[in-house]
């Protein structure tokens, strides 16, 4: 297939253009930095500003699929009204005009493959979410809604549309777990407010199998991108402190949290007891169903894994 993919610079992008190329797929992507250096698996790289309109519609020439995995970092800074107004606009505008441009062409791709979040269900306690749970409240439940409704559009012109709603991706190569992993060596870690919130995490080879997985099989509407073995924010410091052999016996209280955070405390806070029903109906097997397996695979040789 040859597939045109934004955020291909991105934690999930870089390593799913590895995976999509071993596959023999053919891959454009999109960027606002159009380096071919960047994305060094990459045919083609095309310039695109998404908030500020359509991608070039050269980039689409022959395209049989869009992943679209791009958008601004939700925790690269405290959520003043600026940052706010970026991270919504970047994806819920990019999003947009991503599909207008798909529109407008006279054979569209067959399938769009648009990310999400888990942060489409809100804090939710202890309720079990699966894909026919309806959204949350607060910031990032209201740009998931938006960003998928946008993404949704696609299907309106017979083009079979997957929404992601993707999880804390665990790879020593970004993301959240390289900024908690300074602290976990410190020993200075431990649990997050009550430590009762569910954490619904992934390993990275999991969201990219599920990527691919998507592609290749029918599936369609909102899937939770998380792995089966859910576990508490509790559960998950004590099984990583573990594994560093490190002790987690430090707590940060919740008002402490939006005190240094602000509103962005929600982010760590929620709980999302988010459960992959679509992906495991589907027939989807997890490399890593289990969070001890996870740990196993990128800290086993006691080693970060490269």
């Amino acid at each position: 297939m040859k597939l045109l993919i934004t955020g291909a610079t991105g934690l999930v992008g870089r390593t799913l253009c590895r995976w999509l190329k071993d596959d023999g797929h053919s891959i454009v992507a999109l960027s606002r930095t159009p380096d071919p250096a960047r994305v060094p698996q990459a045919d083609a790289v095309f310039a695109w500003q998404p908030e500020a309109g359509m991608p070039p519609a050269a980039a689409f020439e022959g395209v049989d699929g869009v992943i679209h995995l791009a958008g601004e970092s939700v925790a690269a800074q405290r959520w003043t009204a600026e940052h706010k107004r970026r991270v919504r606009d970047s994806r819920v505008l990019g999003t947009r005009h991503l599909v207008e441009a798909m529109q407008a062409l006279a054979a569209p791709p067959k399938v769009f493959i648009s990310a999400s979040a888990v942060g489409f269900y809100g804090d939710r306690g202890d309720e079990v979410l699966d894909e026919n749970s309806p959204p949350g409240h607060g910031f990032l439940s209201e740009v998931c809604v938006e960003w998928e409704r946008e993404a949704q559009r696609a299907a309106e012109f017979s083009v079979r549309v997957a929404l992601l709603r993707i999880g804390v991706v665990l790879s020593p190569q970004g993301g959240a777990l390289t900024q908690m992993l300074p602290i976990f060596r410190l020993g200075l870690a431990g649990k997050l407010g009550s430590g009762r919130q569910w954490f619904p995490w992934i390993h990275l080879d999991d969201v990219v199998g599920i990527i691919r997985f998507t592609l290749e099989q029918p599936v369609s509407g909102p899937v939770n991108v998380t792995a089966p073995g859910i576990v508490t924010n509790a559960e998950f410091t004590e099984a990583l402190a573990r594994v560093l052999h490190r002790p987690a016996f430090f707590a940060a209280p919740a008002f402490g949290l939006k005190l240094v955070m602000g509103e962005m405390a929600a982010v760590v806070l929620a709980s999302q007891r988010a459960v992959p029903q679509a992906v495991l109906e589907a027939g989807y097997k997890f490399r890593y169903p289990e969070l001890r397996s996870a740990l196993t695979d990128i800290f086993g040789s006691g080693n970060q894994k490269q």
